[in-house]
């Protein structure tokens, strides 16, 4: 399904004293992947929320091979698991610059109306966006 690349340099806050990523730093990570994979569809967090739509995750999901460290830069690779109901689903892949598999990781995120507090299914306007 649809994909988007994303590159970050690891900053210095988010290692550890041997200059490895903490590994509760993915997680951040992975939520930047989801924001541009968004916004490469034309939408962003802000603009949903201001269209009273909140999307919580559900479930994380992380399994580690190797650590990324200090100043490399690496590349998340996000991917939409399946057209969304009321939940979306991301795999995640992150690489070094030497192209070595770092993480992959899966998270589930719902759908939420803000005026209602409760589950909905995805809005129509992201569902053609899929679809074309």
């Amino acid at each position: 399904m649809r994909k988007t690349i994303t590159k970050m340099r690891v900053r210095y806050g988010e290692t550890d004293q041997m200059g490895v990523v903490y590994y509760g730093n993915y997680a951040q990570y992975l939520e930047q992947g989801r924001t541009e994979w968004l916004r490469e569809l034309g939408f962003s967090y802000k603009w949903m929320e201001e269209n009273n739509i909140q999307l919580p995750v559900t479930k994380l999901e992380i399994n580690y091979r190797l650590p990324a460290r200090y100043d490399d830069v690496i590349t998340v690779i996000t991917e939409l698991q399946n057209i969304p109901t009321a939940k979306i689903e991301f795999y995640y892949k992150i690489f070094n610059e030497k192209n070595e598999l770092l993480v992959t990781a899966n998270t589930t995120l719902v759908f939420i109306d803000t005026v209602t507090q409760k589950i909905r299914r995805a809005p129509d306007y992201l569902i053609e966006k899929l679809k074309n």
